[in-house]
């Protein structure tokens, strides 16, 4: 069953200009240590980001919460790639506390992620599903 879904599109360019004035501040506050090593070895420093931004946009709108509230912020929601490189969401403290809320008992949950850009534009869709356990 669908527990949860969301979207969000984010432009690149208002990225690159939290980047260019900002910069290590802006990366630490939003993104997780991998996340940043990831983005730095891409060419296209700022589309990345604006996928991850949008990414975790997303989860917050399937979590029912928006970021910052109800204990979910920025870096407890880290895009990561399963070993097929589909990416996935990793959730931790209050971004997994609230899944867990949200998950019928003698369920599992699975998130969904997709992202895609194209300029000036970054998209991502999140779909919560639970599972049966």
């Amino acid at each position: 069953m669908i527990i949860g879904i969301g979207n969000d599109l984010c432009n690149i360019e208002r990225i690159q200009g939290s980047l260019d004035r900002f910069g290590e501040r802006f990366e630490k506050r939003c993104f997780t240590e991998g996340e940043i090593a990831k983005a730095r070895r891409r060419r296209l420093t700022a589309e990345t980001y604006a996928k991850r931004f949008a990414a975790k946009e997303a989860c917050a709108k399937a979590l029912g919460t928006g970021v910052p509230r109800r204990g979910v912020h920025w870096k407890m929601m880290e895009v990561v790639n399963l070993p097929s490189g589909k990416p996935t969401l990793k959730l931790t403290e209050g971004a997994e506390k609230r899944l867990l809320e949200l998950t019928p008992e003698g369920h599992i949950a699975h998130v969904h992620l997709t992202m895609t850009d194209d300029h000036p534009w970054a998209e991502a869709q999140v779909i919560i599903e639970a599972l049966p356990a």
